[in-house]
């Protein structure tokens, strides 16, 4: 019996991939410019797992002895944002980039929406920074009850709008009726309820975001583990991120922190399978808002958690004594580079366990498809289990055997 954890640090990339140039991205690197701009970075956990050692790491320690294997990863998927990269770890491979809105969504798409939802019209509809946009309309939001429209470069449909004037569940249904109008050309990522309240003179998100993303190809990690009877227990937003595909047991969280409560959580609850999760904060809260101290903070954060959650691995009653920990990221958005758009970087893998070689350098491996490649070999190690579509295990060269 085995259990894997795998935490995404959402957006924690570690400089520039071979076609960054074709992103705008040339120079982009989110722990190397991080660690140089605080070389006081406190991160020992991580360290001594060997994530200074990785290829390319730039602007952290190496140690001489790392308790981990290691790598870095290139994606291959078109696209740099959260859903090509957690959908290529999982073994999809987007080929194309899903729709983006530069100049707004069409006349259309707010005809439909407006008529579907029974809103007296939108606010905004254009690309937009989410905390500059609630404080521009927030007042005029609350005057009008039109709810405020806005994307990114990234494939968004956006909805903000204050808890007293649409309670949550309002926003939720709004969000729904606009994923089902956006389909075929404009099948976007993701359509992101993005609540908030006001607080003194300005607004402020709140903690009740949620995504509701297109559903990804069947043939995925996830469903493979689901349909053998595995667990995968999604923590933060992997259920939305996946539109709940292959996912049997989800919990959301408000933060960081809170992820990592039910991360540790999760081991005395799940004695097998997959805990799958997403620690967002590292994106939505320092790296799109340039916040580069504020990042270096949350890294360190995660490192003393990190140690809490090693002492735990393999320590409760029903623990496996095969226990694997996973730590990646799905792309990188360097708060200390132009714009505040994810970046096109690779992305560090460090895997642990009892059963894993420590030190073994895999170098660079080619798509974040490799992690669920092997994932699928520890959780199913049978010999007729077809392989994912893309990305080779690297298991075979860090399993003891």
């Amino acid at each position: 019996m085995s259990r894997v954890i795998w935490i995404v640090l959402d957006s924690v990339g570690m400089g520039e991939a071979p076609d960054a140039g074709s992103f705008g991205d040339n120079g982009a690197n989110t722990i190397g410019h991080i660690a140089q701009k605080y070389p006081e970075l406190y991160i020992p956990n991580l360290l001594s797992l060997g994530y200074g050692n990785i290829d390319g790491m730039e602007g952290l320690k190496r140690v001489d002895s790392p308790l981990a294997s290691y790598a870095r990863l290139e994606e291959i998927s078109a696209g740099k944002d959260t859903t090509t990269g957690h959908w290529e770890m999982i073994g999809i491979h987007t080929l194309e980039p899903f729709p983006v809105y530069p100049e707004g969504f069409s006349d259309e798409i707010i005809s439909k929406f407006i008529e579907k939802t029974s809103v007296p019209g939108v606010l905004c509809n254009s690309i937009a920074s989410g905390t500059v946009v609630i404080n521009q309309y927030g007042n005029l939001h609350r005057e009008t009850k039109k709810p405020i429209i806005y994307t990114s470069a990234d494939s968004v449909f956006q909805i903000a709008c204050d808890e007293e004037i649409y309670d949550i569940n309002s926003l939720y249904k709004m969000c729904e009726a606009a994923r089902e109008i956006l389909t075929g050309k404009d099948n976007v990522a993701r359509v992101i309820a993005r609540p908030f309240i006001k607080k003194g003179d300005s607004f402020v998100r709140t903690s009740s975001r949620r995504d509701f993303s297109r559903l990804p190809d069947d043939d995925n990690l996830l469903m493979r583990l689901k349909n053998h009877g595995q667990n995968v227990y999604a923590v933060g937003k992997i259920e939305d991120i996946f539109a709940g595909s292959g996912i049997t047991q989800a919990i959301h969280t408000k933060d960081n922190e809170d992820g990592m409560d039910k991360t540790i959580e999760a081991l005395r609850k799940q004695a097998s399978g997959l805990i799958f999760t997403n620690l967002v904060e590292f994106d939505s809260t320092w790296g799109h808002r340039r916040d580069a101290l504020g990042y270096a903070k949350g890294l360190e954060a995660f490192d003393k958690r990190l140690g809490e959650l090693l002492s735990k691995m393999g320590k409760y009653k029903d623990s496996p004594s095969d226990d694997y920990l996973i730590i990646t990221a799905d792309h990188g958005c360097d708060p200390t580079f132009k714009g505040t758009d994810h970046t096109r970087e690779y992305v560090p893998l460090i895997i642990y366990g009892n059963n894993i070689k420590k030190g073994i350098n895999l170098h660079t491996l080619k798509s974040f498809a490799c992690i669920g490649q092997s994932v699928l070999k520890l959780l199913l190690p049978e010999d007729n289990i077809k392989p994912l579509q893309i990305g080779e295990s690297f298991l075979e060269d860090v399993i003891i055997k």
